[in-house]
């Protein structure tokens, strides 16, 4: 539903108009989205079923404009520190949305960017979890950073500008960071302590080549969790 009019689509209008009143920190009705938009309501349902829809879409929008894009080769922890500071000023340069981003949920139901973005940090930290580098698995892991990183930047989004705490997000980033990365650990070999192994080994069983059947897997996996579980309840 293109509109030669100012050669943006009908969706796009929408998910503008949506962005800026949501940036403004207003709940806006559906007839105000569409008034903006110039747009009708079938149009709206079309393309996004209802208000939520349009609401979800555009939180799923702003998550893509700050996600951050790692080289492969990037070191995983070192793209793990910039994805969190990018995150955290992504938060401050936009406020108001960052908060309607993040904010708006219900209890048991995640908001529309928490899933994307608890996937994406997941596949950032399994190159660390198959280096043994991780104490706990991928999934455990970046469920702990992206609660802290999410509160640490709500928190100074909160704080008087002129006031705001310079050291706060880095000092909550590395103690997540120690909570989950096993590199901390003096004592181990190489500073990898029995869960770092374990969590190693489970992240290696999605490896096809390995002579296991799916009962096996499913018993070594078990197995190791409950051994990385163990160090770090």
């Amino acid at each position: 539903m293109a509109d030669a009019r100012d050669g943006q689509s009908s969706k796009d209008r929408l998910l503008l108009a949506a962005t800026n009143l949501l940036a403004e920190g207003k709940d806006f009705s559906t007839r105000e989205v569409l008034a903006v938009a110039d747009v009708t309501a079938p149009t709206l349902y079309h393309h996004f079923g209802n208000k939520q829809g349009l609401v979800d879409a555009v939180a799923r929008h702003g998550f893509a404009q700050y996600a951050p894009t790692t080289d492969v080769g990037a070191d995983p922890v070192e793209a793990l520190r910039a994805g969190w500071d990018q995150h955290v000023e992504y938060g401050l340069d936009h406020p108001r949305f960052y908060a309607r981003l993040y904010g708006n949920i219900e209890p048991g139901v995640p908001c529309a960017v928490t899933g994307p973005a608890l996937e994406m940090l997941t596949r950032t930290l399994e190159p660390a979890a198959a280096q043994g580098r991780l104490a706990v698995d991928a999934q455990t892991a970046a469920t702990r950073i992206l609660a802290a990183n999410v509160g640490v930047t709500l928190s100074l989004i909160g704080q008087d500008p002129e006031h705001r705490d310079p050291h706060l997000s880095a000092a909550v980033r590395e103690a997540v960071l120690d909570s989950v990365l096993a590199e901390h650990d003096e004592e181990a070999p190489a500073g990898r302590s029995t869960a770092a192994h374990a969590v190693a080994l489970a992240a290696a069983l999605v490896d096809d080549s390995l002579p296991l059947s799916p009962g096996e897997r499913a018993m070594l996996g078990e197995l190791l969790a409950r051994v990385a579980g163990a160090e770090h309840p």
